[in-house]
Formats: structure tokens, sequence, C-alpha cells
């Protein structure tokens, strides 16, 4: 059976994504669905945006969406190319990369984040990363703010929504709050799927899970942070 599977903020977490695709039993019948900001925080940022590639190329079907990081990332390129600012960007990605500076990150990585959309809409639902911005009326779903927003859930406009589903990630929740949410997503039509998978010391709250939804089957899924368990098997 195919299924729609909804991923939020991986942030450089590349041995705690690859395990929750194995607990979601991902295979190329599903759709993936990344909801953004691959890179920075977590240990291996290229090491994420690789995967990605490489699933891709092995006919695993996948709609990434642009988040802020990414965004950020290819601003500092140009600032450091262009405007010659130093020191940009996290240090953990650049650590993955081998690299110094921005100016040696190889063009394949920019590339893969400049073809990245800011959004992805079907009939039941809106895959954005950050939100939608309803304080000028009607959402514009290829505004810059859909990448950054944050604390919108009060202006929601219920009447153009319609029967759609806002699904985001961007700000970090509990494990608590995004089970409430997806509880009520029924009325509420709205589901955070960040679950701050870089906070690995800080489980105790309910952060430190990279979280996916099951559209298909409505079904939540967390994968507590394992990058830095070191009998972990790839």
């Amino acid at each position: 059976m195919s299924r729609k599977l909804f991923i939020g903020d991986i942030h450089g977490c590349l041995r705690t994504f690859r395990q929750l695709l194995v607990q979601l039993r991902h295979t190329p019948a599903d759709t993936l669905y990344l909801l953004g900001d691959y890179v920075d925080r977590g240990p291996d940022s290229k090491g994420v945006i690789d995967h990605i590639i490489a699933l891709r190329a092995e006919g695993y079907p996948i709609i990434a969406l642009r988040g802020n990081h990414e965004q950020m990332l290819l601003r500092d390129h140009y600032n450091e190319t262009t405007n010659g600012w130093h020191e940009l960007a996290d240090e953990a990605l650049k650590a993955s990369f081998g690299i110094q500076n921005l100016r040696q990150l190889p063009m394949a990585y920019l590339d893969f984040c400049n073809s990245l959309p800011l959004f992805h809409e079907e009939e039941d639902f809106i895959a954005v990363h950050a939100g939608l911005n309803f304080e000028r009326g009607h959402p514009q779903l290829d505004d810059p703010d859909v990448i950054w927003i944050r604390d919108w859930y009060r202006r929601i406009d219920y009447t153009w929504l319609g029967n759609r589903t806002i699904l985001h990630g961007h700000t970090p929740l509990p494990q608590q709050e995004i089970e409430d949410l997806f509880a009520n997503s029924d009325t509420r039509q709205v589901i955070n799927l960040d679950c701050g998978a870089f906070a690995h010391n800080n489980k105790a709250n309910g952060f430190g899970y990279l979280c996916a939804l099951d559209w298909t089957n409505k079904q939540l899924y967390f994968q507590e942070n394992i990058e830095f368990e070191p009998d972990f098997k790839s």
C-alpha cells in the first residue's frame, strides 16, 4: 500500500533520520514529504542531503521543501563569495563538509537548496516549512513568510482553508504538544511536526525526537535522537 509520509525538521541528524525511515518501513511505494531544515545544528548536514539525493536516485518519490536554514545557507554563501564576509554558517555544517568556509562548499549542494520549493499543496493538505501568513488576507504560498513565520495559529482563516490541513515544522514543540495537535487536527486543521530532533540533551522535556506523520493512515511516529550513541549500527 502506498502512503504519504511527512517528516519534520531533520537538522543534520542523519542517523536519526535513517532510523526513523526503518521504523516507518519506508518503501519506494511511499511518497516522502520533507518539511525543510535538513542542515545545521546536528552533526551531519552533508549526510542528510546526500541521503535524500541517494534515495531519489534509487527511485524513492520525495518532495523536499525549503526551510529557513537552507535559505540561510544560500544567503551566507552569497555573502561570503560576493560580499567578502567571513565566519558565516553553522560550525557543525562546515565540519560535516570538511570545509573552513562556505566558498569551499560544492556547487551541487547549493543547487540542491536552490531547487527546493517553498510549498506543496494537494486536495487535503498544504505543506510548508514554517506556516502561513494570514495577516494580509489570503496567504500567498510562494511568500518567503512560509519559511520564517511563527505564532500564526490564531489568525487562520478557516473559510479560505476549507477542508485542508496545514502540515509544517520550524517551531519545535515537545512530543505531548504535537500529539495534542494531532488529536485535535480535525477541528484545528494544523499539525506541527518539529519535535526538536537536534536537542538530544532535552528529552526530559519532550524534545530530541524526529517526528513523522503517516498521513494516509493518520498515525504519528517519533524517533529519539541517536546521533551520539557509539553502539549505533547504521
